[in-house]
Parts: structure tokens; C-alpha cells; sequence
């Protein structure tokens, strides 16, 4: 007899059969790069043994002195005083890359599939990752870094749908979980800081990792979930079948017909299908602006961490290791009772799953807003959009508390 995909989850373990571990340790690799500028553009305490600024780099170099014991691109390069932007640009251009990461690479693996776009983006992260790290300038080392970010970006989106959408109702979980162990892996990625305090070293060795992500990567089937949305039944049954001895099952799962297969004569609707629906048109809008707020309120903090008082490979532990307990609160109110679908890639529609339209139906596994949904701002996809207000006025609070706090370290 056959059954629905999600009938199929339950009867084949819907925690995917450990597939899920791969994507989710991947995020401590994503973390690395992505903290990378904090640590390898770090600025050492210096003194100069003459009144002004030498013009030129190499008389610079003979009266500048750097007091810390690490190296970093400002103590190669002399990125001080006038040059002290260049650090900040790097960093800029890294974001600037995994704005057209997420934007690109989402449509892409709508298209092709996910597990290759993945496979193709950890590639270039590795490689552009060891550009970075071996660059002989200035210029090499930031043009690298954009593309790091076009690909680092783009793959992390990726790999976290795939989370996703191996597994069945506990989306929640793994949801939580991923963002949880990119926070860990910012800790991580101090400690190797602590350990390799030559820049281009610890550039190496956080960029190493990858290279054994991407030959495990080759080893992980097809998301079940895209097979099915395109009508490769026979497909998503052989994944499903592999998730279910991966739970020690033997199981021989037999598929309905996806209902939401597009039809010859039909297009693939774009993102431009957002807009023309009003309640999608404000709640995508909505959703962007708290997205930007979150993101400039979280990344600010963050990337600020290399230039606080105190021991600098602490503070980037911290940064990441003080998120660890949102996390657990985040999964308990996931599990709060639902009022919209309780279809994992159709959350942010309401009622999605059971529509008769196709393009909403196929719509709702927008990969875009699966991540943006499933991330930190998953509260809102079950409608809980009390819960989400509420974290959202504690976070609104405790930066203008922040304003208020005594700058004489003495009293705290």
C-alpha cells in the first residue's frame, strides 16, 4: 500500500538515520571561516620609535613594534593608522559574499538538487579557504575572502535544508541543534587560535577540516524530500529505505504520487510569487526586517568580540559559548502546540501541506525561507508569534541595558 512522504518518515525513523551528524558538525567548519577576520585581523598593542607616520611600508616597518605575541594580516601588512580600514573591508567583503551566496545558491539547488550544490560549494570553500590562507598580499587575501563568503554562505544554507529534510518530526531538534553547534564552533575555533597563534598557520588548520567534510559529503544520498517534490518517487523511496536501515529497519516503502509535481505545460514559480500575495508579500517583508535586525544585532556583537578588554581568545569562547543556552529554551517553545502545518517545509504557509494548489505547495519548500523560518526565528513558524515578540523585546532591552553599563572595568 502506498503512503505519504511523511507516513514514510514515521515508518523509516524520522531522525534520518544519523544522516543528519554530517550537516550538523559541518557548522563548527562554517564557523571557522566565518570568524576567521576576528582572530587573523586581530590588532596587537604597537608603538612607533618616531613622531609621525613613516610614508612608505618598508619605514614603517623599521619603527613599528609589536608588542603582542601573535601574528596576524595587521602585523604582516602594517594595516595600522591609515591602513587600519583595510581589516574592516575584508570583513566586508566577506559578508558582501555571503549576501550572494544565500541568494544565488538557494534557486540553484532548488534546481539541480541539493547534495551536489553542496558538494560544489564545500569544494570552493576549501580551496578559496587555502587562497586566503596562502595569499602573498593584501588584495589576494581579501578578494579571496569575498568568495569564501559567496561559497561558505551559499554552502552553509544548503547543508542546513539538507538537515532539514532528512528527517521527519524531529525538525526541531536538528534545527536547534545546528545553530547550537555553530556556536561551539566558535569556541572551537578560539581554542585553535590559542593554540596557532601564527595567522596564516591557524588559517590553515581551520580550513583543514573541510577538506575530510568534503570527501565524507560524497557519501550522503539525495534529500528525500526534493526527490519527492520532483516526482522521482522511486528515488525518495531508495533514500528512505537507506534512512531506515540506518535505524536498523528493513522496511519496503512504497510512495504516493507527489501531488505537487509540476506538469509539463506549468513553470516553476519564482521568487516574484512572494509579492504578488498579500499575506506572503507582508510576512516576507516582516520576516526580512527582523531577519536584518537580528543578524546587524548578532554579528555586530560578535565580530566586535576580538576588540573588548581582557584576554582576547576568551572573549571569542565567550561570544559563542553564551548562546549555548537559547537553544534548549529555543526546542522547548518549537514544541509548543502548532496552528499552522505541522509539515516541516511548509511551516511558513499556512495550512500549505493540504492546499490543492501546486505552486503554493512547492512555494512552501522555498529553500530561502526554509532557512530563514528554521533558524533562530523558528517561534514564527508555528505561529507562535508571541514567543518571537517576546524574544525579541528581552534582546531589544538588554542592548539598551548595555548602554548604561559602567566603562571602568573596576566595577564590574
Amino acid at each position: 500500500m502506498a503512503v505519504g512522504l511523511e507516513e514514510a518518515f514515521g515508518a523509516a525513523g524520522a531522525f534520518g538515520g544519523g544522516l543528519t551528524a554530517f550537516p550538523v558538525v559541518l557548522q563548527v567548519y562554517v564557523a571557522c571561516q566565518l570568524m576567521l577576520i576576528v582572530l587573523v585581523g586581530a590588532v596587537p598593542e604597537y608603538h612607533i620609535d618616531q613622531e609621525g607616520i613613516p610614508a612608505s611600508r618598508a619605514e614603517l616597518a623599521k619603527h613599528i613594534h609589536f608588542a603582542g605575541n601573535f601574528t596576524s594580516v595587521v602585523t604582516e601588512w602594517y594595516l595600522i593608522e591609515r591602513e587600519a580600514y583595510k581589516v574592516s573591508l575584508e570583513s566586508s567583503l566577506f559578508f558582501s559574499g555571503l549576501l550572494v551566496g544565500n541568494i544565488t545558491f538557494g534557486p540553484v539547488s532548488d534546481k539541480l538538487s541539493r547534495k551536489p550544490v553542496c558538494i560544489s560549494g564545500l569544494f570552493f570553500d576549501v580551496v578559496f579557504g587555502y587562497v586566503t590562507a596562502l595569499g602573498p598580499n593584501y588584495d589576494i587575501f581579501a578578494v579571496s575572502g569575498f568568495f569564501v563568503g559567496i561559497v561558505n554562505g551559499g554552502m552553509a544554507l544548503v547543508s542546513f535544508v539538507l538537515t532539514q529534510e532528512y528527517v521527519g518530526k524531529f525538525w526541531s531538534f536538528t534545527g536547534s541543534l545546528t545553530n547550537l553547534t555553530f556556536a561551539v564552533g566558535i569556541a572551537v575555533y578560539a581554542l585553535l587560535g590559542y593554540c596557532v597563534r601564527e595567522w596564516r598557520y591557524l588559517a590553515l588548520v581551520s580550513n583543514t577540516p573541510g577538506v575530510i567534510f568534503l570527501l565524507l559529503s560524497f557519501m550522503l544520498p539525495e534529500s528525500p524530500r526534493w526527490l519527492y517534490s520532483q516526482g522521482k518517487t522511486a528515488e525518495a523511496e531508495d533514500v528512505l529505505q537507506y534512512i531506515a536501515l540506518g535505524n536498523g529497519k528493513r522496511l519496503n516503502l512504497k510512495l504516493k504520487p507527489s501531488a505537487g509535481t509540476l506538469r509539463k505545460d506549468e513553470s516553476a514559480p519564482g521568487i516574484l510569487n512572494l509579492v504578488k500575495h498579500p499575506v506572503l508579500r507582508w510576512r516576507t517583508v516582516t520576516l526580512m526586517y527582523i531577519w536584518y535586525v537580528c543578524s546587524f544585532v548578532y554579528y555586530g556583537l560578535t565580530l566586535n568580540a576580538g576588540e573588548l578588554k581582557g584576554n582576547l581568545y576568551l572573549n571569542v569562547a565567550l561570544s559563542g559559548l553564551e548562546e549555548v543556552p537559547a537553544f534548549p529554551l529555543c526546542m522547548f517553545f518549537i514544541e509548543r502546540s502548532c496552528v499552522f502545518g505541522s509539515h516541516p517545509l511548509c511551516g511558513y504557509f499556512p495550512k500549505a501541506e493540504q492546499s490543492g494548489n501546486p505552486e503554493l505547495r512547492r512555494l512552501s519548500c522555498s529553500l530561502q525561507f526554509e532557512y530563514l523560518c528554521n533558524d533562530a526565528l523558528v517561534s514564527l513558524r508555528s505561529g507562535r508569534c508571541k514567543t518571537m515578540a517576546c524574544f525579541l523585546l528581552f534582546a531589544g532591552f538588554a542592548c539598551i541595558f548595555t548602554m548604561f553599563l559602567p566603562t571602568n572595568a573596576g566595577i564590574i
